[in-house]
């Protein structure tokens, strides 16, 4: 029986990447990275290459069985160009944490999008829902929208194997969230993307699309949507002291720009202070601040200040692994 490898990469478009997927059949296959074979696609038709010389490669990097396909595997790529050099929307490629010195837990917030009104489920088709307050981690058909949708993916990501380490709705009508961690900032981002991909494919089935953009409302008076990055180190996770967890956090202070850079595109529309953001302009840090740009958890100081911090800036459209790229760049940059 033929192995369906579903090769899932990322385009070229910009601001915003999409994911892309097409499936390969093999004969066999045995689950491992080092095995599943190298392939090609039309960067042309992706943004990616001219049309004179279309060809772009997929590097396989991150293989899990695929939860809703039977003998099939999902096969998260990077891409390459035809030289083999990474290709210029590789955000992977730029990540330098070759021993997996830094870990990092992304909460991915999203709202699940009703096509027939262009509206976050749970709207009336012709105003709004009851003001924001009842909805965050709540229960009950008046202000939880779309758990059947949420509910199935989590149990696909379980089964695919992803460290899935919790889910919640949040603070909108129709919007939720789901954090994954792990021990490597590629893996990380790996993980991210094939969960992405997944609440993509669910929602298909639904009639239901996922919209990531960070403030899918405008300038209403209803929360956006973040990818909070919570990150550490051994110079974190050892600190044992508040003076390194500050001096970590002023390193963020002259690079802000670097920063919202690959944060996600319209950011400004999020980052305005309100709404449990800090200005994009502004940077600040604190103790249990969800108002700040990065949070210290109250249980960093509990535990003799060693843990790890929470960058509320990234936001729910913004590439992990670019994120993740450049926080280890400013936090290696920091000498204990």
């Amino acid at each position: 029986m033929a192995v369906k490898l579903e090769y899932v990469w990322l385009d070229g478009y910009k601001p915003t990447q999409s994911l892309r997927s097409k499936t390969k059949l093999v004969k066999e296959f045995n689950g491992k990275v080092a095995d599943a074979p190298g392939w090609s696609f039309d960067g042309s038709s992706t943004e990616q290459a001219p049309g004179g010389s279309s060809d772009c490669l997929l590097k396989p990097v991150f293989v899990v069985p695929d939860p809703q396909r039977k003998n099939a595997y999902l096969v998260m790529c990077e891409v390459m160009n035809a030289d083999g050099t990474p290709h210029v929307s590789n955000g992977r490629a730029l990540i330098e944490d070759d021993d997996n010195d830094f870990w990092f837990g992304f909460e991915q917030e999203y709202f699940l999008w009703d096509n027939n009104i262009n509206r976050p489920l749970g709207f009336p088709a012709g105003g709004f829902p009851g003001p924001q307050g009842p909805y965050y981690c709540s229960v009950g058909a008046a202000n939880a929208y779309g758990r059947n949708i949420i509910e199935e993916h989590l149990d696909a990501c379980l089964d695919a194997g992803l460290n899935v380490e919790g889910i919640n709705s949040e603070v909108a009508t129709g919007q939720w969230e789901f954090q994954i961690f792990s021990k490597g900032a590629k893996l990380a981002g790996d993980q991210i993307w094939i969960a992405r991909y997944l609440l993509e494919r669910i929602g298909e089935k639904y009639g239901v699309s996922v919209n990531w953009h960070c403030k899918p409302l405008g300038a209403l008076d209803w929360n956006g949507s973040g990818m909070h990055a919570n990150f550490s180190n051994s110079l974190l996770r050892n600190a044992g002291k508040k003076e390194i967890f500050d001096k970590v956090c002023e390193a963020f202070r002259p690079v802000i720009k670097e920063h919202i850079e690959v944060y996600g595109a319209d950011n400004h529309l999020r980052l305005t202070g309100k709404h449990e953001t800090a200005s994009i302009d502004d940077f600040t840090y604190g103790l249990s601040d969800r108002g700040a740009s990065i949070r210290i958890p109250v249980g960093v100081a509990a535990n003799g200040w060693k843990g790890y911090l929470e960058d509320r800036r990234p936001n729910s459209a913004a590439d992990p692994y670019k994120v993740a790229a450049r926080i280890i760049k400013t936090v290696k940059s920091v000498k204990a």
